[in-house]
């Protein structure tokens, strides 16, 4: 491998989302499976039975595969740890990320290659140096600064740090996605208010709401300058790729397992675009505008942009407990059928009515998320410039697709 080649890490909650990774360049992908992963309850997680599919399909795709075993694990809970870690290792998973030690130690004792989690909460040197002894690569907490990252790489150069491989540690970083207002998602404010911990992947994100401070004894209510003093934007850091690499980080993960395939297809897209140019020397964030743009045309809740990395301050939080995408998606029916010899696609519109010169996204677990400019479609087999509630709608499509899948008009938001 390039030694100036940096990895792009993109997340995966169902098998539309890992083939959008995969055809958007990602370099691995991770996910999770079943109950033991921090995205249980909000992703469709995969099940052990697709732990050879997965990474059968990422390695005929050159794609490494990561599997997220990272929630706190407890004594009755031991034996199928054991058992995914089993598993993983007979499918032929590349690594484990996990943060309990139960499940660190179990995976290197049978030679599955460890990446500690974020949930681990690694800020200094010592963590590192303890942490070698199980793992090649380590996720560094969210929190840290671009100096303390950089001090952090030069103490592992010099002190010659290194993992069970014995290659010097790895140094990952989320890059992109969902920040939690608490230390690297420590939190247990879903915890106590429903009994659903954010430790074990079921946070009810509780904290993402509008909230008014009042005096219990008075009454008196204390204005805030944001109701949302508790949900944070979402970390970008795509102007800052540079900065981070030269700082030492080698592995850039995106956060969004719970997001549709055609968030992780724009994602990874810009990412792999931003990445790209930093391998060749030729990044300059003000080149990237274009890329912010397809960012905040899918789900997001507004962008820092470096965070804590990078100096930005503090308190950026969200406007609204919802999406401030550009575009949203309105399902329009599902695909019937695929000519490809032309390259046309066919479904039946189940809304009201559709024009020509639209956007057009096609989702599905083979295809991804494909989209496509609609200059013109037929209806019936007939050119025609507007379609109604149960027409048989066909455009031409770039790439192939696949019977089943979901068709959505996206439209700017109001």
């Amino acid at each position: 491998m390039n030694k100036n080649k940096l990895e792009l890490m993109a997340p995966a909650g169902s098998y539309a989302s890992l083939s959008a990774a995969i055809r958007n360049g990602a370099d691995s992908i991770y996910f999770g499976v079943d109950k033991l992963n921090m995205r249980s309850r909000a992703a469709s997680p995969f099940g052990l039975d697709d732990l050879r599919r997965i990474a059968r399909l990422c390695r005929w795709c050159g794609v490494k595969s990561y599997l997220a075993l990272n929630v706190i694990v407890y004594d009755d809970e031991l034996e199928t740890m054991q058992t995914v870690c089993d598993a993983a290792k007979a499918a032929g998973i590349d690594a484990i990320i996990a943060a309990d030690i139960s499940a660190i130690e179990y995976a290197r004792s049978i030679g599955v290659e460890v990446h500690i989690s974020v949930q681990a909460n690694i800020s200094n040197v010592a963590a590192v140096r303890f942490f070698s002894r199980y793992a090649d690569v380590m996720v560094l907490a969210r929190e840290l600064t671009l100096e303390q990252i950089t001090t952090l790489r030069k103490a592992i150069r010099e002190e010659q740090i290194t993992g069970p491989k014995g290659a010097l540690v790895q140094i990952e970083l989320f890059a992109h996605g969902a920040l939690c207002m608490a230390i690297s998602g420590k939190c247990y404010m879903s915890l106590g208010c429903y009994k659903k911990s954010a430790n074990r992947g079921s946070c009810l994100q509780n904290c993402r709401r509008a909230y008014r401070l009042t005096d219990v004894e008075t009454g008196d209510e204390l204005e805030v300058q944001n109701q949302y003093i508790m949900s944070p934007k979402d970390l970008c850091t795509l102007p800052h790729l540079d900065r981070l690499a030269e700082a030492g980080v080698t592995i850039f993960k995106l956060e969004g397992r719970a997001r549709t395939a055609q968030y992780v297809g724009a994602v990874t897209q810009a990412y792999g675009a931003g990445l790209r140019a930093v391998e060749a020397g030729v990044f300059r964030s003000e080149n990237f505008q274009p890329l912010e743009a397809g960012l905040a045309s899918v789900f997001n809740r507004g962008f820092w942009d470096g965070g804590y990395y990078c100096g930005e301050k503090m308190g950026e939080w969200a406007d609204s407990a919802h999406s401030q995408a550009t575009h949203k998606r309105v399902e329009l029916g599902t695909v019937s059928n695929y000519f490809a010899k032309i390259s046309v696609v066919e479904f039946t519109l189940w809304q009201k009515e559709l024009l020509p010169d639209c956007n057009v996204l096609v989702e599905g677990p083979t295809t991804g998320a494909v989209e496509v400019h609609i200059d013109r479609f037929r209806v019936d087999g007939n050119p025609a410039d507007r379609a109604v509630k149960n027409d048989e709608v066909t455009f031409s499509i770039p790439v192939k697709v696949r019977r089943q899948d979901k068709v959505f008009l996206l439209q700017p938001v109001e």
